[in-house]
């Protein structure tokens, strides 16, 4: 198992409970592929470097994850149809 983090912003422009039920979608989605959730860190509303989709904010949220290493492209292939998230990156974190 390797360790995982997932960069997700979401869009400012929807309502908590619509952006609480994306986040839930996302984690459910580590979940269902087989991955632990570790950590979730909510950085909360913060300033594009760049305008996206007319967008000059978004919502930073970081999840951790522990999954083999197939489960990333797994997710990444379903949060990129997402409506609601304008950015997102995985990254495998070093062993140091």
């Amino acid at each position: 198992m390797n360790k995982y983090e997932l960069a997700v912003v979401v869009s400012a422009k929807i309502e908590d409970d619509e952006r609480a039920a994306t986040l839930e979608k996302v984690k459910s989605y580590v979940e269902r592929f087989g991955g632990q959730i570790t950590n979730v860190d909510e950085w909360g509303k913060k300033r594009l470097a760049y305008e996206v989709q007319k967008m000059k904010e978004a919502f930073y949220y970081f999840i951790k994850f522990d999954a083999e290493p197939t489960v990333p492209a797994e997710i990444e292939s379903r949060i990129r149809i997402m409506d609601n998230v304008i950015r997102y990156l995985c990254v495998r974190q070093d062993e140091a």
